[in-house]
């Protein structure tokens, strides 16, 4: 069965930090890791987006902002506008790159802003159809949907600090063969 890796929680707890120390620790054994990741944007210690980043070229996007704040198109979702033009011109070029080119595909995160794309929702089918290891941040509203394609860990306020080196320690041993 194809290695697919899955985390989950609440905002702030460090599904974004571990993603980016696991596809650290895997480019350090001469890995190539290859997606996309998001970080939160904030001014004044507000959160007032967020942006998409390539794991292999360092590309920026912008996911989403909120409503009023950038002069780029995109579909109103809640306080925000998600700019689907974006997500596709960095986030689904570069998973599309990682299927290709990477031993580790990293996406982080399936969600249901990220699900506004249909290019974005088409790209994690055929990830998921192909025979890659994933490591993928998911949504809480959306971790049931993919809990049974794989191992899901689940990060909480609670058990963050506890269980972020039980978790990243589980995550690099399931990672070790992955080159076969």
């Amino acid at each position: 069965m194809t290695l697919r890796i899955f985390i989950t929680g609440p905002a702030g707890v460090g599904k974004t930090t571990l993603v980016e120390r696991v596809a650290r620790e895997v480019e350090r054994w001469g890995y190539i890791v290859g997606g996309m990741i998001t970080r939160e944007v904030r001014r004044g210690g507000r959160r007032v987006g967020f942006k998409i980043i390539a794991l292999d070229t360092g590309e920026e996007g912008t996911l989403a902002s909120i409503r009023g704040t950038s002069r780029l198109p995109g579909v109103p979702f809640g306080k925000y506008v998600v700019h689907v033009d974006e997500i596709e011109r960095v986030g689904v070029s570069a998973i599309r790159r990682a299927l290709e080119e990477a031993d580790l595909v990293v996406i982080d995160e399936i969600g249901p802003m990220e699900y506004k794309s249909d290019e974005f929702v088409r790209v994690v089918g055929e990830v998921l159809k192909s025979e890659k290891p994933l490591l993928a941040v998911v949504h809480r509203k959306m971790a049931d949907k993919f809990r049974p394609l794989g191992k899901l860990h689940t990060l909480s306020v609670e058990n963050r600090n506890a269980e972020f080196g039980i978790i990243l320690d589980e995550i690099m041993k399931e990672l070790k063969g992955i080159r076969g």
